[in-house]
């Protein structure tokens, strides 16, 4: 059976995304980094829906990690690495030069230079199945500035930009390239970021749930979408950046993060 590699697949949007794709009749690998998550995790998938899940614990900040996933991958995708989903990622909250910088550093690792250097290495193997997909998570954000959200948000706007460009450049292969940048949703993302919990209710108003957001980007996928938003809200707040001036966008963003500081 053909297989999909999910990074960050132990909890939220992707763990949600593990079992729309094994419904969908792929066998799994997942890799993050808590064992005993991605392993309950692969035991409902194996009977649930009878797919392969294979596991990976792995520290996905580390230098080497895309090296050692790739490897990992070329022995355990007997039916073909045909899905790619880079959704491993995180955000920090506060002011840039309040946060400390190698933990920014390690974000961008994970956020950005892994979905780079997985994509690169695991390529060779999406060309030897029928059709090939990646799925690349990044979020609203990616879509402004958004102060005190400063390098995350830089972060998601370049695996949007990155996502699109090679979408471009493999558009006469096998293989697809989308977007998925959701809005608001219920994980931990707020408090993985240390944000207090007066932004947590701001979220919660307007948060989509993982299950919501994977059910729409699996359907973006394999639709063959560049990139897609889940949410009208979050659509319509997404368009209005490219009508707003930037200065405002900007403004109004500072005025729901920066007052909680």
């Amino acid at each position: 059976m053909p297989t999909a590699l999910i990074t960050g697949a132990s909890r939220g949007i992707g763990r949600e995304l593990a079992l729309g794709l094994a419904r969908r009749g792929y066998d799994l690998l997942l890799v993050a980094r808590s064992e005993n998550q991605l392993q309950v995790l692969a035991d409902e998938v194996q009977a649930a829906h009878q797919r392969q899940a294979h596991v990976l614990a792995l520290d996905l900040t580390q230098p080497d990690a895309a090296s050692q996933v790739a490897t990992w991958t070329s022995q355990h995708a007997s039916g073909g690495l045909a899905v790619l989903v880079n959704n491993a990622g995180y955000g920090l909250w506060g002011r840039f030069e309040q946060l400390n910088l190698e933990e920014q550093l390690n974000m961008l690792q994970l956020n950005l230079t892994l979905p780079v250097q997985l994509t690169y290495a695991l390529l060779p193997q999406l060309r030897q199945v029928p059709r090939g997909y990646i799925l690349n998570v990044a979020s609203t954000a990616a879509y402004q500035a958004v102060p005190s959200l400063t390098v995350y948000a830089a972060s998601k706007a370049f695996v949007l930009s990155f996502s699109r460009g090679l979408r471009y450049e493999l558009k006469d292969t096998n293989i697809s390239v989308t977007c998925l940048s959701p809005g608001a949703t219920t994980t931990d993302f707020t408090s993985r970021a240390g944000m207090g919990t007066e932004l947590q209710a701001v979220a919660n108003k307007v948060s989509m749930t993982p299950a919501a957001v994977a059910a729409a980007g699996l359907q973006a996928l394999f639709a063959g979408e560049a990139e897609f938003i889940p949410g009208v809200l979050n659509k319509v707040s997404a368009g209005l950046t490219s009508v707003v001036p930037k200065g405002l966008v900007e403004k109004i963003a500072a005025g729901i993060y920066e007052k909680y500081l």
